[in-house]
């Protein structure tokens, strides 16, 4: 439901209708009491966002159906969904990915599906008990505290009021989000998951792509929707692709167990020591590494800020390709594209984005072990250097007014923004917030790993747990 004029005052805000506000939405809804919601989400729809507005069925989830589910105390609840929407005649390809149902990649579109109908079972189970969710369509740009809650400006000139609000505001993908600093390369670039641009293209021109994480690999699988089957060439820092995703055995919890391990060094030397230990039982090296990710939120709040440095500096673009895998279809899209000699990846840094010459792109890169740049020509660039966590950096209205404002703070190493553990943001001074909180992709740097469906997932039964008690009061 979208209401355009006297929109009414709520008990809850939620600035984002993608899967985080979506999902804090349903949680709310599951529980007792009373409650009015309302959702300010731009797109016409909600449950979808950024991630699963995608409709191409080779845009896939990045992790099967039995590791995908938004019911925190259901794992298998996607799985089930999946099998009578198969069942039902939704997503006839499903057969040809070749695995049992709990191993299937969705299409995220699909998957948007599944997040919209428990919305919806969500509102009729609300109704029950009186609570209801309202969808106002629209931006909001502004955010204001007040001793008697919470104020949004909208783009439109309306103003939406409520007693608490929560950024749920997902991720700035930073092909689609201007920057403070450049915007040369959006500028220049074609959108990564822009199938019908793409089809403009020259199909056997030269395509060049910054970045080697999971958006070039949708940005791969959106060029050869389009059709393109000329050369690619791929230029990041260290030239790390990401590993495919397997479905390895369990292994034990070598973490659970031994709580000693602290410090990013020690989990680095005790992770590979148990996937050799892997490797010489004739195990997929994967299934030490999957027992670790339970323990994230722990390892990186406990750790200094000396500590969390040394991890993005020196075990992040290993820790990514490693831990954020491909689906198999799409790695096995890339797999050929290298054997075939058309997809290329190289080490090296983006220096510059030139202007066009001749219907060209032109960038300057220098390569891992040389001191001058090199200039590179294509006929497309596409930006895929993943996520922009640094609010400060990010050009829209509203990191910009709750900066200017001192609403918020950046979280650690200005990823994100700062919060205490349940959720509520920290301001300029550190205070903590009584009207204001965040959840899922915001929150990077309280967690390191807040984007993920599970991360959301439980993050927002928590929060809605916190902010029902407050309601009430």
């Amino acid at each position: 439901m979208t209401s355009q004029h006297n929109r009414p005052d709520a008990d809850i805000l939620i600035i984002g209708g993608g899967l985080s506000g979506t999902m804090l939405a349903v949680q709310l809804l599951r529980l007792p009491g009373q409650r009015r919601i309302v959702i300010v989400e731009s797109r016409s729809e909600l449950g979808r966002g950024e991630a699963y507005s995608a409709t191409e069925l080779g845009h896939t989830l990045n992790g099967n159906a039995a590791r995908m589910s938004v019911d925190p105390d259901d794992a298998d609840d996607l799985t089930r969904w999946l099998g009578e929407f198969i069942a039902s005649g939704g997503w006839p390809e499903s057969d040809q990915q070749h695995v049992p149902l709990a191993e299937l990649f969705p299409p995220r579109g699909i998957f948007g599906l599944y997040v919209q109908q428990r919305l919806a079972e969500a509102q009729a189970k609300g109704a029950q008990h009186g609570s209801s969710v309202e969808h106002v369509r629209g931006e909001v740009v502004d955010v204001q505290s007040e001793a008697s809650g919470i104020r949004l400006a909208l783009a439109d000139g309306t103003e939406v009021n409520g007693r608490f609000a929560v950024l749920a505001t997902g991720m700035f993908a930073a092909a689609r989000t201007p920057q403070t600093d450049s915007n040369a390369l959006n500028a220049a670039a074609v959108d990564p998951w822009d199938v019908a641009a793409m089809r403009q293209l020259d199909s056997q021109g030269r395509v060049l792509i910054i970045g080697s994480g999971l958006t070039m690999v949708d940005a791969v699988v959106s060029l050869e929707q389009a059709g393109h089957r000329g050369p690619i060439d791929v230029f990041s820092r260290h030239g790390l692709l990401p590993h495919v995703r397997r479905q390895p055995p369990a292994w034990p919890d070598f973490l659970g167990a031994d709580h000693s391990l602290r410090s990013p060094r020690q989990l680095v030397r005790a992770l590979r020591e148990q996937c050799e230990q892997a490797i010489a039982q004739g195990i997929d090296w994967q299934a030490p590494l999957d027992t670790v990710r339970v323990h994230i939120p722990r390892l990186w709040s406990q750790a200094t800020d000396v500590q969390r440095r040394q991890f993005v500096r020196h075990v992040r673009p290993w820790w990514e390709s490693h831990h954020h895998r491909s689906p198999p279809p799409s790695a096995a899209l890339l797999e050929r594209l290298v054997q075939e000699g058309r997809l290329n990846i190289h080490a090296a840094s983006l220096q510059d984005v030139q202007d066009r010459e001749s219907g060209q792109v032109r960038i300057s890169v220098r390569y891992r072990g040389e001191d001058q740049p090199t200039e590179v020509r294509g006929a497309a660039l596409i930006n895929s250097t993943g996520i922009q966590y640094d609010w400060r950096r990010v050009d829209r209205a509203l990191p910009r007014q709750l900066l200017a404002r001192g609403l918020i703070q950046p979280g650690p190493l200005a990823l994100g923004i700062a919060s205490d553990p349940g959720g509520a943001v920290l301001d300029a001074e550190g205070r903590v917030s009584s009207r204001l909180f965040a959840m899922g992709p915001p929150l990077r740097g309280m967690w390191w790993e807040s984007t993920a469906v599970t991360d959301v997932a439980l993050q927002a039964k928590a929060l809605a747990a916190r902010l029902a008690e407050r309601s009430e009061r």
